[in-house]
């Protein structure tokens, strides 16, 4: 009879495994409306972006588009360096742990112990001794598929913790590529500063004698020492702007600021040509919205975890044990004993909580889904904001140049002029003025060009690839 109680259950417990059913809803990555093109992408005969595939980017580190050796050194130390990246790095390992343990829970739980006691008293006829081995396994089947649905939270989760890494590489790389070029530009304009310090200087003193010998009236002095003045104390500003940046730089690649120093150096000014990808290829690109995908499928998965509830659980049991009052005999056929069980529990009322619960896995889903078509329409919106800035950066740097130029003749004729005593000097700390600015206006373009090329890098997702196992529905 026992026989048959036990065949019974197997024979249920197949047939409950055979019809193991999914209770959460098939995944599907959310609908986002994507153009055919970015609008300000150029067109036609256009000519300052190139119409390369978007892989080259993918093939090597995109940093090394702009050609400059020292940046490539440290931007190698990012990935190494850098404790945000750790920290991303860890969360991902985190992830994965997270995963190997849903698997675990697939899989029947095995245990062993064992026991030994020798025990005896005043009065007593001797002393007697127990000795117990034994084993035992429970299952929960997966019957509902709960267990499964964990696994594949787990799973997106750590693929979101994957793209999240991606992210945090992508920003720490940009943000010090953005600051090395911004420190290259004050190298520039220190140079510029300094020379035309030394120029105010000479002009001091070109108007302190002529006022000396009685030409020129104290108020060109005063004018003159005033230029000076402020141009050295640009210079003083502008030492503390690339001390800051420096210093930036130094915890970026995980230095203490006073362990690092860059030595002045000259600045390559060329602006790469970023490959254009299409919208629909920004999807994959960018791991941002990666992260936010995988983490609407965290959220699908988690409904079919909480409709679970609305199933019984099943679970089973078994061991395998022997009990003797001599070690020897602790593994004898006669002292075996065994056991097999099934139990089965359903919760009858819960006032709606499995309801309530079900209903915030969904809700908490919808706003994943939100958040993940908000991520995609920010990054076309990255894209677009990039490509419009390298377009109107381009037709500036012809023009911005050519004012530079007149700007310096206009200097130099009118200074000339004024020691002909044909005009007054604050036509000549105007020009001078000027030319300054335009010289500066000018080194800062150029760090502003390849600032906003990096910025479309990052817009575009940089180099980084989407893992190609990666499922767009259960399976």
């Amino acid at each position: 009879m026992t026989n048959k109680k036990f065949s019974m259950i197997a024979v249920a417990t197949s047939a409950l495994l055979l019809c193991a059913c999914a209770v959460g809803p098939a995944y599907q990555r959310p609908s986002v409306a994507s153009p055919a093109v970015f609008k300000e992408a150029p067109q036609g005969d256009a000519g300052w972006f190139p119409a390369a595939p978007a892989d080259t980017l993918d093939r090597g580190p995109w940093w090394e588009l702009f050609g400059d050796a020292e940046l490539n050194r440290l931007v190698s130390q990012v990935e190494v360096s850098n404790q945000n990246v750790a920290a991303a790095v860890a969360a991902y390992a985190q992830t994965r742990a997270i995963v190997a343990r849903q698997r675990a829970s697939l899989f029947p739980l095995i245990t062993a112990d064992g026991s030994a006691r020798r025990s005896g008293g005043n009065g007593a006829s001797g002393t007697s001794s127990a000795f117990q081995a034994g084993l035992g396994a429970s299952w929960e089947p997966d019957v509902w598929g709960a267990l499964r649905q964990g696994v594949n939270s787990a799973q997106a989760s750590a693929q979101a913790s994957e793209a999240d890494l991606a992210a945090a590489r992508l920003s720490a790389q940009g943000e010090l590529a953005i600051n090395y070029f911004s420190l290259r530009d004050a190298d520039t304009e220190l140079g510029l500063l300094r020379r035309t310090v030394d120029g105010y200087e000479r002009a001091a003193r070109i108007t302190q004698n002529r006022y000396d010998a009685g030409i020129a009236p104290r108020t060109d002095v005063l004018q003159a020492q005033t230029q000076l003045a402020n141009a050295r104390a640009d210079l003083a500003s502008l030492t503390n702007t690339r001390a800051q940046l420096e210093h930036a730089i130094a915890v970026l690649i995980g230095k203490a600021p006073a362990e690092f120093a860059l030595a002045p150096a000259d600045w390559n000014m060329a602006v790469p040509l970023v490959p254009l990808v299409v919208p629909s290829e920004l999807l994959q690109r960018r791991p941002d919205i990666a992260s936010a995908e995988r983490a609407v499928a965290a959220a699908n998965a988690n409904i079919g975890i909480q409709r679970s509830a609305y199933f019984p659980s099943i679970g089973l049991t078994a061991s395998l044990g022997n009990s003797a009052s001599r070690i020897g005999d602790l593994f004898n056929a006669s002292t075996t004993l065994w056991s097999l069980g099934v139990s089965v529990a359903q919760t009858v009322f819960d006032a709606g909580a499995t309801r309530a619960r079900v209903e915030g896995a969904e809700a908490a889903r919808d706003a994943a889904v939100a958040r993940y078509r908000q991520t995609v329409l920010t990054a076309f919106q990255a894209v677009e904001n990039n490509l419009s800035a390298t377009r109107a950066l381009a037709e500036q740097a012809s023009l911005r140049r050519a004012a530079s130029v007149a700007a310096d003749l206009t200097e130099q004729q009118l200074l000339n002029r004024y020691l002909a005593g044909q005009v007054s000097y604050t036509e000549v700390v105007t020009a001078q003025a000027s030319a300054l600015s335009a010289r500066r206006t000018l080194a800062q373009l150029a760090a502003n060009r390849q600032a906003v090329a990096i910025g479309l890098i990052q817009a575009l997702g940089g180099g980084w690839h989407q893992p190609r196992s990666r499922p767009t529905s259960d399976e």
